[in-house]
């Protein structure tokens, strides 16, 4: 049975972006549900192994806080006898197990991976079968609409797979695989998928604002909403959309917030283990769109550790104040 969800949005699993500290500042600002980032199946296995070695637990892999409950990991890789393993061993540690079939990334596509398997019924269907067979931790689906434009409805057929083999909601982004990030989402897929599911449905794709997600969950009655790019930098979107939701109205925050907000992601960061490069990366996104953003960026990427980009980000921080 899935948890219960404080919000209706939820953060989406990114690839360098979704690390543990702006998941937990997601949350603390009104995240329903947040993600991992996606996991290679063999690499926890591998990774599971060594720590065991030295009695420590995946959470060293793969970092997280109870404050970020409830929290899903996303998984992907196609080895049936590796997905069971892996789904095994994750299980203890987190309240859902999601399963990738929406990456378009060619290295990704091209190990049979992400969505990359909508073109392949048999052997989706054996996934999901393995994976709810495997834990008693609910299992979810992310998916594209199809591969390419024109098969651009296989969703229909994978997500009735999915609700068939016991997964309990479906992140649904209305892309092709081929789309990439080009393009719109097409909403009025998300509204076909909801009117022939039986499970939760979560619309995702270009939610940038409250009224995005008012107006993708009035016209596809859709669940939930999942918000990715719109939330890099940006953690109030959270809290601003279960307020619009609730009341029509939500607080505005300007750069001095977006500024403070930083620094209260490097206070989280700092009880990871995140890669600096990654860190940096988080400060480009916190300042895009400001104005000077560019030469700030520049010096953000010339920065050399925690200290140096503290600094870089103090003298913007002042130019506000």
């Amino acid at each position: 049975m899935l948890p219960n969800f404080s919000g209706k949005a939820f953060l989406a699993p990114m690839a360098g972006v979704s690390d543990p500290a702006l998941r937990l500042q997601c949350k603390k600002r009104g995240a329903g549900l947040v993600v991992t980032e996606f996991t290679n199946i063999h690499s926890i296995i591998a990774k599971e192994k060594e720590l065991r070695e030295n009695l420590h637990t995946i959470q060293e892999f793969i970092e997280f806080s109870d404050a970020e409950r409830p929290i899903s990991i996303q998984l992907f890789g196609s080895d049936l006898v590796a997905l069971e393993q892996a789904a095994k061993i994750v299980e203890p540690f987190f309240d859902i197990i999601d399963y990738n079939m929406g990456c378009p990334a060619p290295h990704i596509t091209k190990q049979m991976a992400g969505g990359a398997l909508l073109q392949q019924t048999n052997l989706t269907k054996q996934i999901f079968n393995t994976l709810t067979n495997a834990v008693k931790k609910p299992v979810t689906l992310k998916i594209r609409s199809g591969v390419t434009d024109a098969s651009r409805y296989l969703f229909k057929e994978i997500a009735q797979l999915a609700e068939d083999e016991g997964i309990e909601m479906i992140t649904f982004h209305p892309r092709t695989v081929s789309q990439g990030y080009s393009g719109k989402a097409d909403w009025t897929l998300i509204k076909e998928l909801k009117e022939i599911s039986n499970i939760p449905i979560v619309g995702n794709g270009d939610i940038t604002t409250p009224e995005d997600a008012k107006s993708m969950i009035d016209n596809t009655e859709c669940d939930y909403v999942m918000i990715g790019r719109g939330a890099m930098g940006n953690p109030f979107l959270f809290e601003q959309i279960n307020d619009y939701l609730k009341t029509g109205s939500y607080q505005e925050y300007g750069w001095e917030d977006r500024l403070s907000s930083f620094f209260d992601y490097l206070d989280m960061a700092s009880n990871f283990k995140i890669k600096f490069a990654n860190i940096k990366s988080q400060a480009m996104r916190f300042t895009k769109g400001m104005v000077g953003g560019t030469k700030l960026r520049e010096r953000i990427v010339h920065s050399r550790n925690i200290e140096d980009l503290k600094e870089v980000m103090k003298c913007c921080t002042n130019n506000f104040l």
